[in-house]
């Protein structure tokens, strides 16, 4: 039981700093409710978030090719913002002056924090996979991530290709390091448990208005749970991508027993 306890709170610390861009973003948007601002607050989380991003690199607990990898997610969430807040699903009320179409650049990092925590998680627990298809399961990524924009004026297909991705990762496995022991869980499921985190933190990022969705403009309430299914289907992207920088630098495959994997 003591080294179940032990490894349990060594996973805990492993994810704890995992997440720390996204904690920091969190701690942002929540002083910004109660900190007066010179400026309009989306404007100031933007700067705020630029500042994050700088003392990661200064202090090296993300490299420059991992910064590289977030702006991308960066670039790849606005894109998604300029798509869905037009279309109303969801509205930044605040003015500022940094905003496009009615989003605020700030609202690039929310999307570059969960890239992040790919990335680190990547890194401190030694992640790798087998069984992987990269061919295919980027494929449905792909469509997964179309869908969420064309499903507006095209039918919506999030369960059919929810069908395909648990088809396309039947038998992927990703294999992580806790207290220099080994585990392993299926990558579907991996998906599924993130998706519910990050519903979980899409619930706190409401709640302190990073956004609202149109239920949530007169009180906050509940993001809709429907919202997590979305997110562990969405995570597929992210996984993809952070696979693929990974292939290309030979850190991907689970090695055969008895090889010791090396870090990042």
């Amino acid at each position: 039981m003591g080294f179940v306890v032990a490894q349990l709170l060594r996973f805990a610390w492993l994810e704890a700093r995992c997440c720390a861009f996204a904690v920091a973003v969190f701690g942002g948007l929540a002083l910004s409710k109660i900190v007066p601002l010179p400026i309009p607050r989306y404007d100031a989380l933007l700067i705020y978030c630029v500042l994050v991003t700088m003392v990661f690199l200064i202090f090296r607990w993300e490299t420059t090719r991992d910064v590289l990898i977030i702006a991308g997610f960066h670039l790849i969430g606005l894109v998604f913002e300029l798509v869905k807040v037009p279309l109303g699903s969801w509205s930044y009320p605040e003015p500022a002056w940094t905003k496009i179409f009615g989003v605020p650049l700030y609202s690039g990092f929310l999307y570059a924090a969960v890239g992040s925590y790919m990335v680190a998680a990547w890194r401190l627990l030694e992640l790798r996979v087998s069984g992987y298809r990269a061919a295919p399961t980027a494929v449905v990524a792909g469509a997964i991530y179309v869908n969420l924009i064309t499903h507006h004026w095209l039918p919506d297909l999030r369960w059919p290709l929810a069908g395909l991705l648990v088809a396309v990762t039947w038998g992927a496995t990703v294999h992580f390091t806790v207290g220099g022991h080994r585990y392993r869980m299926p990558l579907a499921l991996a998906f599924v448990l993130t998706g519910f985190f990050l519903w979980l933190a899409e619930n706190i990022a409401t709640y302190f208005g990073a956004w609202r969705y149109p239920h949530q403009l007169a009180a906050w309430r509940l993001v809709d749970p429907a919202k997590f299914g979305a997110w562990a289907m969405l995570i597929s992207v992210t996984f993809v991508l952070v696979a693929a920088f990974r292939a290309r630098a030979g850190r991907l495959r689970e090695p055969p027993a008895g090889f010791v994997v090396p870090t990042t």
